[in-house]
């Protein structure tokens, strides 16, 4: 059964569109996710790519997964890394990081291809300023059958574990549904949402909308089918009872700590990201959007 039906703000970036369900007027929340974006599939003109310049990061972690394309991930850890599909990245900000995403120039000169998800996590009381870090895991659970397949990103579900860290109670997985193809949905999670992101879904029989965040009710087990394929990201964890304020790039349980980081980040005391050092993304006057791309 699904509860709740948020449909996401579409931004044109002009050879992409960036599609946020979280966080919305209707939800904050759902689990530990506090952001979702899903963006693409795009085709960027040759020559060119996507340029997201340093930017800063408190109270949260965040997680990159790509359907199709690639992405160079550096931060103010040292950490550098190509995403690709089927590898996770949790870059985890805690008490402050920095980092920068860009199209490996290999990508470049033929039009990089853009297709993923970018989500955020809340980090749980007691834990938002944590030391930072940063992983990147490719070696992930596979749960299939003839007409079903399940990567696990993060947490336990259907019998299996990821080895990505969680802070929280979380999960998160991509589905795949061949034609006719159906997977049970767990119960255990306290919070739980489907995205449809390719082909046609239904969950107990009520269809899923593309893009659309699709809130399941809690503690009740369901089917996800489809009769002529799909992609669907499954995503949630454990409720929070503290709320989360969420300003530009920032999140925290305390706007005081907000209030410090843009401080921070005005005055230039957050550290610089190895390797791409040169520009950044300044802090934005007046309310912002909840990040800024290029």
């Amino acid at each position: 059964m699904i509860t709740q039906t948020i449909t996401p703000t579409t931004h044109d970036l002009g050879q992409f569109e960036v599609r946020r369900a979280l966080p919305s007027k209707a939800r904050t929340m759902v689990g530990p996710f506090i952001f979702v974006d899903e963006f693409g599939p795009a085709q960027l003109d040759q020559g060119g790519g996507m340029d997201v310049r340093p930017h800063p990061h408190i109270n949260l972690a965040t997680v990159t997964w790509l359907f199709e394309g690639a992405i160079d991930h550096r931060d103010s850890l040292g950490s550098y890394s190509t995403i690709r599909p089927g590898q996770v990245n949790l870059m985890t900000a805690g008490k402050g990081i920095v980092h920068s995403e860009r199209s490996p120039e290999s990508e470049r000169e033929g039009g990089p291809k853009l297709f993923g998800m970018q989500t955020w996590l809340a980090l749980p009381d007691g834990q938002e300023e944590i030391d930072p870090a940063f992983e990147a895991i490719s070696d992930l659970p596979i749960v299939e059958d003839q007409c079903a397949k399940a990567i696990v990103i993060m947490g336990k579900l259907w019998g299996k574990r990821a080895a990505t860290t969680t802070h929280a109670e979380t999960i998160y997985a991509e589905i795949h549904l061949a034609p006719s193809g159906s997977l049970p949905i767990d119960a255990e999670a306290e919070e739980r949402a489907v995205m449809l992101v390719d082909g046609e879904a239904s969950v107990d029989g009520e269809a899923l909308q593309l893009y659309q965040l699709a809130v399941l009710k809690p503690g009740q087990a369901m089917t996800l089918a489809s009769e002529k394929g799909a992609r669907v990201m499954l995503l949630g964890g454990e409720a929070f009872a503290t709320q989360r304020h969420v300003w530009w790039n920032f999140i925290s349980s305390n706007r005081d700590r907000i209030r410090q980081a843009r401080e921070d980040w005005v005055n230039q005391r957050f550290p610089e990201v190895p390797g791409d050092s040169e520009e950044r993304i300044p802090l934005p006057e007046g309310e912002p959007k909840t990040v800024s791309y290029p």
